[in-house]
C-alpha cells in the first residue's frame, strides 16, 4: 500500500493542487477555515504566501501510479479531490448581505437549552400534521410552520449553539421530519452567521422545514431508498421539489419560502435540479438551505448506510467551494457551526473521547466537549464540559488540550441518542454547563 510523507516547503514554491498539512504556525491564527486543504487556485497560493513562510505538504512515498492509487494514499480527501475534479471552478464578487444584523448572543447555552427544549418536539409535530394533510389532500396549513419557525429563529438569534447541541441528541421516528428541521437548524445558525435580519431569517427556516413536503407524493419506495437509485427512478425522485412548489402554492406561503423550496438542490455549477440554475441565478436562502440539506445528508444518512463525520463533512463542503457551493457560503459554515460541529464525537490528546458541545469562533480549533469516557490520566471526569479554548489560555504548545482525532458515528461508549434520549439529559444540564 502507498503511504502518505510530509514534505516542507517554502510558500513561493507551492502549486495548485498540493495538499497543505501543517503551517509554520498555529491554525487558528490564520483565515483558513479548516486544517489542512488543496490548494486549487493562485488565490490559496497568495493567501499562504501573507500569512505563512514556509508550509507542510502530503506526498505520496512513491509517485509510479500516484492517479490510481490516490484513495489508498489520502482516503477522505483524495474522494473529495476527485469529485471536484474536471469541474469548472465559478467565481463570483464577494457575498455583499444587505444592512446586516449582527446578532449577539444573548443567553448562556444551559439557559437557552433549557428555554427551548420543547421546541423541537413542537416543530416536528407540526410537520407531522402538515405532512399527513398534504398525503390526505386535505390542503396545507403552513400557520404552525411558520409559528415554530419564528420561535426557531429567535433561539438561534439568542445563542446559536442550543438548538445544534438539541437536534444532535434527539431521536426522531421519521427519517424526513429529522431531515427537514435538522436541515432548517443548520441552516438558521449559518443564516444569524451572514447577519441575515430575523425576516429573512424566518423565510430561510421556514423554507427548509417545507423542503421535503413533495417527498410526501412520491412511491415509498423511491424515498426510502433515494441514495440509491436506478436513473429511471433517480429521474422520478427529482421531481420532489416540483411537486412541494405545487402543493405549496396555494397555502399562500411567501414566494421567498417557495424560492428556498424550489432552489435548495440547486447548485452552484448549474449540476443541481430542477432546472439547472447556476452562479447569482439561485437565491441567497436557497444557496443556504442547499448548503446545510447537503451537510444533513452526509452527517445522518438513512439507515444502512455510514454517516460521515460532521469534520469530514466539513472538509468535504471545503474541496466544493465554488463548484457545487459558492466559497463565501461555504466559508460562512464553516465559520459558523466550527471545523468540529456540535454532535461531532473525538478523542482529545489526553486520551479521553466525548462529544463537541459548540465552538468558539476565534479558536475553531478548540471547542467545548463533553468528556464521557474518561482517560487513563483521569485529566477530567466523565460529564464535565471543557472549553478547550478557555482551557488553553496561558498553556505551553506542550500542555495544551487539542482534538486528536473525529470518532465515527456508533463508537462503543458514546451514544449521542442516550444522552437525550426521553427529553432529559443523562448529565444534570446544571452540572455540566457553566458557561
Amino acid at each position: 500500500m502507498v503511504g502518505v510523507q510530509q514534505r516542507k516547503l517554502a510558500v513561493h514554491d507551492l502549486e495548485i493542487g498540493m495538499f497543505v498539512s501543517d503551517l509554520d504556525r498555529p491554525w487558528h491564527e490564520t483565515p483558513f477555515p479548516i486544517q489542512g486543504f488543496y490548494i486549487r487556485s493562485q488565490n490559496d497560493v497568495r493567501a499562504l504566501v501573507s500569512h505563512c513562510k514556509w508550509v507542510m505538504i502530503d506526498e505520496p512515498e512513491t509517485r509510479d501510479s500516484a492517479d490510481v492509487n490516490l484513495p489508498h494514499v489520502v482516503g477522505f480527501r483524495a474522494r473529495s479531490r476527485q469529485r471536484a475534479k474536471g469541474r469548472e471552478e465559478i467565481e463570483l464578487p464577494p457575498l455583499s448581505i444587505r444592512e446586516p444584523v449582527n446578532h449577539k448572543v444573548s443567553t448562556t447555552l444551559k439557559k437557552e437549552i433549557k428555554t427551548s427544549r420543547k421546541l423541537l418536539g413542537d416543530a416536528e409535530g407540526a410537520l407531522e400534521r402538515m405532512f399527513d394533510s398534504v398525503r390526505s389532500e386535505a390542503g396545507v396549513d403552513t400557520r404552525l410552520v411558520a409559528d415554530v419557525t419564528r420561535k426557531m429563529v429567535k433561539s438561534v438569534c439568542r445563542q446559536p449553539s442550543a438548538l445544534l447541541w438539541l437536534s444532535r441528541t434527539r431521536q426522531y421516528d421519521d427519517f424526513v421530519y429529522r431531515h427537514a428541521l435538522n436541515t432548517s437548524v443548520w441552516a438558521l445558525v449559518v443564516g444569524r452567521q451572514l447577519g441575515l435580519n430575523e425576516g429573512l431569517l424566518n423565510h430561510l427556516g421556514a423554507g427548509c422545514l417545507l423542503s421535503q413536503v413533495g417527498k410526501t407524493t412520491l412511491p415509498i419506495e423511491i424515498v426510502e431508498s433515494e441514495q440509491q437509485l436506478s436513473v429511471e427512478d433517480y429521474e422520478v425522485f427529482r421531481t420532489y421539489v416540483q411537486r412541494g412548489v405545487e402543493v405549496l402554492k396555494p397555502s399562500g406561503v411567501s414566494k421567498a419560502v417557495l424560492s428556498v423550496v424550489q432552489g435548495h438542490r440547486e447548485r452552484h455549477n448549474g449540476s443541481g435540479f430542477p432546472i439547472g440554475l447556476g452562479g447569482e441565478r439561485i437565491p441567497l436562502l436557497a444557496k443556504v438551505a442547499g448548503i446545510a440539506e447537503f451537510f444533513e445528508s452526509l452527517i445522518a444518512p438513512r439507515e444502512g448506510q455510514e454517516p460521515m463525520t460532521p469534520a469530514k463533512a466539513v472538509g468535504l463542503l471545503y474541496e466544493m467551494r465554488n463548484i457545487e457551493f459558492q466559497k463565501d457560503l461555504v466559508e460562512a459554515f464553516i465559520q459558523a457551526v466550527g471545523v468540529y460541529p456540535a454532535g461531532t464525537l473525538v478523542e482529545l490528546n489526553d486520551g479521553s473521547r466525548g462529544v463537541v458541545v459548540s465552538h468558539s469562533p476565534e479558536r475553531r480549533l478548540w471547542p467545548s466537549v463533553m468528556v464521557l469516557q474518561a482517560s487513563e490520566k483521569g485529566s477530567f471526569k466523565s460529564g464535565r464540559v471543557v472549553d478547550l479554548a478557555r482551557y488553553n489560555e496561558a498553556r505551553t504548545q506542550a500542555e495544551v488540550l487539542a482534538v486528536r482525532e473525529c470518532l465515527p458515528h456508533g463508537t462503543e461508549g458514546l451514544d449521542l441518542m442516550a444522552l437525550d434520549a426521553t427529553n432529559e439529559p443523562r448529565w444534570s444540564l446544571g452540572k455540566i454547563f457553566t458557561r
